[in-house]
């Protein structure tokens, strides 16, 4: 059973990312949180007593999860998904890092302010912190995003990194949910001149996708002055429909993103993104 965790702020952007979600794993059996995090502020409890003061001006979170739950159950019949709502105030990385503990989360799906074309949107503070700062897997669905299973996945990588057992799963459950085809894409100025880890590194890498998925993926090597420009372009040329990173490999991550802060990371398509994490 997969445990997914989806942060809401009651957005069209988080809404676009739950729907994304519960396509995706529409043959899964999965448990979704979504989790409400407001601030303390917002706690209608006040100093250290437990008097409750009331806000007739604003919808309680409880109020606005209880109208979220009732466009669930508009969206979703499928018996093999369950929806529990989580509603916590403070520290907003604080509360995921703990509810990815307590509920072993294998996934957050998070929505974000996706970009139009190929223009640069900066993903949401939020966003960009869960990705760099929580050890969990991370989908990013940019608001723009179709609702569709992926057919094509696109995996920039250089190379650097040795596959840990944690980074091929994620690959391999990625493509069985999908059915996907895995491009594997290597961006370079000059022709590659691989050192011995690299070689290493690529022939495990192929060895392990040769072994899986023989005919469902390819190794493409590109010459480009811009790593990030000729990610995008062969994605736009290819009709990926979801782009994935290894979370670790910060050096490509912030070549892509192209942001020197890893906290404005920029995403530059309508297209999910899928972080995977050690």
């Amino acid at each position: 059973m997969k445990h997914i965790l989806i942060p809401s702020n009651f957005s069209s952007n988080s809404w676009n990312a739950l729907e994304y979600a519960v396509n995706l794993f529409t043959n899964e059996q999965c448990i979704f949180y979504v989790l409400h995090v407001d601030e303390l502020s917002n706690s209608d409890i006040h100093g250290n007593s437990l008097l409750v003061m009331t806000k007739p001006n604003r919808i309680s979170s409880k109020e606005s999860l209880q109208l979220l739950f009732k466009k669930i159950s508009n969206l979703c019949t499928n018996p093999l998904h369950q929806f529990i709502a989580l509603e916590e105030y403070g520290n907003f990385i604080d509360i995921v890092k703990k509810t990815v503990e307590a509920k072993k989360i294998d996934i957050i799906v998070m929505g974000t302010k996706g970009a139009k074309g190929l223009k640069a949107s900066v993903i949401g503070t939020n966003t960009g912190n869960v990705i760099t700062k929580v050890a969990c897997n991370v989908l990013v669905i940019p608001e723009n995003t179709i609702i569709k299973v992926p057919s094509k996945i696109a995996f920039p990588t250089d190379f650097n990194l040795f596959y840990t057992y944690p980074i091929l799963n994620s690959i391999t459950e990625i493509l069985e949910i999908s059915n996907a085809k895995l491009d594997v894409i290597h961006v370079t100025q000059f022709k590659p001149n691989f050192s011995n880890s690299q070689v290493i590194n690529q022939a495990y890498l192929n060895d392990y996708l040769k072994e899986l998925f023989i005919d469902k993926h390819s190794f493409n090597h590109i010459l480009g002055k811009s790593v990030r420009d000729s990610i995008l372009d062969y994605i736009s040329d290819n009709k990926i429909e979801m782009l994935t990173l290894v979370a670790k490999n910060l050096n490509l991550f912030q070549q892509v993103f192209f942001n020197n802060s890893v906290e404005e990371l920029s995403h530059q398509t309508s297209i999910p993104l899928f972080v995977m994490h050690e």
